[in-house]
């Protein structure tokens, strides 16, 4: 008996399926392409939906997993991704910046900086009422009682 599922397939060329993540070749699929999945109780067949060069459909046969949480990986299927923690999957072939050392002055900078913006936090504000800003601008202020001397 064999079990048929649609599965897309993640970044990192994983599938999951019953709790579990099989792995497809780099080279046959592209990210949330659907694959199809063809289970028995031994084996984890996956598929392309399209046939490929010579009408052949199939990706990877891993064995059934047991449990959950299992990462079912064939290392070759990973060839053409790009390596690095987490298995990145960047596009484009930028090189790694090499880490250099700041010199001594930068570090020094850098300090004085946050030493300059602590002191700012220092200064006093002066405070002074609303009025005076109306008085500036040339504005009345808005209030809610009635100016009965005036309408008078």
């Amino acid at each position: 008996m064999t079990e048929r599922h649609l599965r897309p397939v993640g970044k990192d060329c994983l599938v999951a399926f019953g709790g579990n993540l099989y792995s497809v070749p780099a080279r046959k699929v592209r990210p949330r392409q659907l694959v199809e999945i063809r289970a028995t109780k031994s084996q984890v067949m996956l598929h392309s939906t399209a046939p490929g060069n010579g009408g052949e459909t199939l990706l990877a046969i891993h064995p059934r997993a047991v449990g959950r949480g299992v990462r079912v990986v064939d290392e070759t299927h990973w060839d053409g991704l790009p390596t690095g923690k987490g298995r990145r999957t960047t596009t484009g072939d930028v090189p790694a910046q090499p880490h250099r050392e700041r010199p001594f002055g930068e570090a020094v900078g850098s300090l004085q900086a946050l030493l300059n913006r602590a002191a700012a936090t220092g200064v006093e504000i002066g405070r002074r009422p609303l009025s005076v800003y109306d008085e500036l601008t040339g504005t009345r202020p808005f209030t809610t009682r009635s100016q009965s001397k005036e309408s008078s």
